[in-house]
């Protein structure tokens, strides 16, 4: 399976959450998009019988991820490359989420991830989809 997706994938932002199913439903593993989806889909494979085999640090230790916080707020992560040092310090402490409403200028450091609020006709098209 792997050897088969592999000339389809880009990044982590924009390649497709993948779940591996054993043939008897012991198992569902996230193989790709832990944190954009593939966890959720393998818990929702969960109440079918399976276990879910998550492996993402966050996850792993019950810890709050920086994509699943943009998710709940309906925001998308402005400055990518921060979710790795913002998620590794979510492993060792409570990181403050701020709301700054505009107009107004942020500066921010390389390790603070920035969440930009979608538009509201992109936030309810999508949780139709979600539907």
């Amino acid at each position: 399976m792997v050897r088969d997706i592999a000339p389809l994938l880009d990044n982590k932002w924009s390649d497709p959450a993948v779940v591996v199913v054993d043939s008897n439903l012991n198992f569902a593993i996230p193989l790709l998009g832990g944190h954009h989806g593939a966890n959720e889909i393998s818990r929702k494979i969960a109440e079918l019988g399976a276990v879910p085999v998550l492996t993402t640090a966050t996850e792993v230790h019950g810890k709050p991820s920086v994509e699943g916080i943009a998710d709940r707020f309906g925001c998308e992560v402005f400055n990518k490359e921060s979710t790795i040092a913002v998620n590794c310090a979510l492993l060792d402490q409570q990181i403050e989420v701020l709301e700054v409403k505009g107009p107004r200028i942020v500066i921010v450091d390389e390790d603070v991830s920035v969440l930009v609020r979608k538009k509201q006709a992109e936030a309810k098209d999508e949780s139709a989809g979600n539907s």
